[in-house]
Order: structure tokens, then sequence, then C-alpha cells
């Protein structure tokens, strides 16, 4: 099973093992007031339960009040503190974003499914428990299969999407993960979190650490690890996603929401020609690909990205 954790927090661009710590919450789905916006950002943001149809759920919200929300979804192993803060909070100045752990991941209750489909389902419950009507979504690597069967699921609850070093079912490059995994056998946590997520060249490198520093800024209530059951079914649901599908690129045809696709050239565990065929076969989407950039391109790249998601979602 440990070998199994070391996948997860690689393939996510985890940072570590992250110290287990008291959480502090409410349970509601109310978000902060008006008065409490400016001041809340990703470091400070309240963690709150919500019960989604008898499992209490975490999450945290805070940005611009009004418009479309933007909810995120996280790779695999990811909590709501592997996310980059000069993300969530870049998008947080134009639209309030949600953030949360899907069931049984970090600290949310539950049994985490191992399939991809069924932890759509877990999310569609989630999003609409919240009672946020049509919502933008936006999935980093496991999370953007994730958001495809969300879309291909419930397509009336979806605005628009944003796809980030992610693939369709049979992606290119993901069933040698394992072998990547062992690749990283030895490392310390940000050399994991660079190997994984940037490329060797002394800009991506910089890029990196300023990322992985950044992650670690949120310094009190901080989620919980995500357990062994978790780390082992999202494992099982990524490398079947990974089995070669014929009929995938057909299926995504399907999605008529606007998708902005996000991917770097030299992306590790997903090959960059998943997002040209996905470029291909979505047709009404967008592919802004980053050189020099790996598994963590909008990461490594955050203003330029942030740049062209926001114009995506204000169009």
């Amino acid at each position: 099973m440990n070998a199994i954790r070391k996948f997860t927090i690689a393939s996510a661009i985890c940072a570590s093992l992250f110290s287990a710590v008291t959480i502090s919450c409410s349970e509601d789905n109310d978000f902060p007031t008006g008065q409490e916006t400016p001041a809340v950002n990703h470091n400070n943001a309240k963690t709150r339960f919500i019960n989604v149809k008898g499992t209490y759920f975490a999450y945290r919200s805070w940005g611009k009040e009004g418009g479309i929300p933007l909810v995120l979804l996280p790779g695999t192993g990811g909590s709501m503190d592997d996310w980059d803060p000069a993300v969530t909070d870049g998008f947080a100045k134009q639209y309030k974003i949600i953030i949360f752990d899907n069931k049984g991941v970090a600290s949310s209750k539950g049994t985490t499914p191992n399939t991809v489909q069924a932890m759509a389902n877990d999310a569609i419950d989630f999003i609409k428990a919240l009672k946020l009507g049509k919502v933008n979504i936006m999935g980093f690597s496991m999370g953007g299969f994730v958001a495809q069967r969300i879309v291909l699921t419930e397509p009336e609850l979806i605005n628009k999407i944003i796809l980030a070093d992610s693939g369709p079912k049979g992606a290119i490059g993901l069933s040698n993960l394992p072998s990547i995994i062992a690749g990283t056998a030895g490392l310390s946590s940000e050399e994991s979190y660079l190997k994984f997520g940037f490329t060797d060249s002394d800009k991506s490198i910089a890029a990196g650490k300023a990322s992985f520093a950044r992650v670690y800024l949120r310094t009190t209530d901080r989620d919980l690890l995500l357990s062994d059951a978790t780390s082992a079914a999202q494992f099982t649901a990524v490398l079947a996603w990974a089995q070669p599908d014929a009929g995938a690129l057909e299926e995504i045809k399907m999605i008529k929401k606007p998708v902005l696709i996000i991917h770097g050239d030299k992306d590790l565990p997903i090959s960059i020609q998943n997002a040209y065929n996905m470029k291909q076969n979505l047709e009404n989407s967008v592919l802004l690909e980053f050189s020099d950039s790996g598994h963590a391109a909008f990461y490594q790249n955050h203003e330029v990205f942030l740049n062209k998601a926001l114009e995506f979602l204000e169009q």
C-alpha cells in the first residue's frame, strides 16, 4: 500500500504526505458573506462540511460574488491543499471558486469509489447539494477524467470546462504510469513534485520550486491525509481509464460545451498527443499548449494560464 500512496502523491503533483491536523469547520453550505469575501483567500478559507445524500463532504469556497461559480476537480491523490494558491486565488479575483474533497478523499467521509464514473456521480451530487445551479468546472489530470464524465452524464449542469493535463479514455502514455512511479523511488517530496510535474530545464525547475513553496503557505486547518483505501481506489480507477478504448474519441464528440484544453508539451504521465486528440474531437474547444512544461503546466505558467482561462470563462 505504501507504493500506491507514493503513486497518488506523485501523480497529483502533491508536495508530500501532510501532517494531519484538527479541522475546525461548520456543517452547513453557507458561503462567506460579502463583508468577509475581500479578506478570504486560499490560505485562510474556512473548511466546511455539507451533507450529500448522508455523507459529509469537505469543501472551501471564496472569491467574487455573483456570476457562475467555478468548481475545481483535483488529480489523483489531490486534496484541497494540493492546489497552487497562485491559480486558485487568481481565479477568485473574478469568480466564486469551490474546492472540495470528493467522497472518501482526505477530510470527506464515506468510501472512495474505484471508477471514474462513480467519482463523477459523487461530484454531481455535491454540486447539486450546494445548490449552485449551472457551474464551470476545471479538472486536473484525473480530475479531467471526472470532468468529462460529469458533462456527459449531466450536461445541463455545466457551463464551460477546463481540462488541464488530462486525456480521454485510453489516454496515450497513462498505462505506463506504474513504471513512471517506480522512477521516483527514493526521491524527496520536492524532488517527486519536480520530476512528475515539471521538466529538467532551469526555468521549469525554478517554477516548480516556487509552486511547491506556495502549496505549503497554508499552515493551519490543513486537509487530512488520503487513506490507503482511497489511494488504492483511485489507482484502480486511473488504470482502468488508461485501458484502450476504441470508442473514446467518438464519445467525447458528444460534449458540446465550450472546452479549454491546457497541456504541457513534455507531460510525463499523459502525452501531449492526448490534447491534440481531444482538440480534434471536441468541436467547441481551444488548445493552449505550453512549451518546456510537464504535467503541472498550468502551475509553471500560471500567469499566462490565468489570463487565457479567465478570457475563456468570460466569453
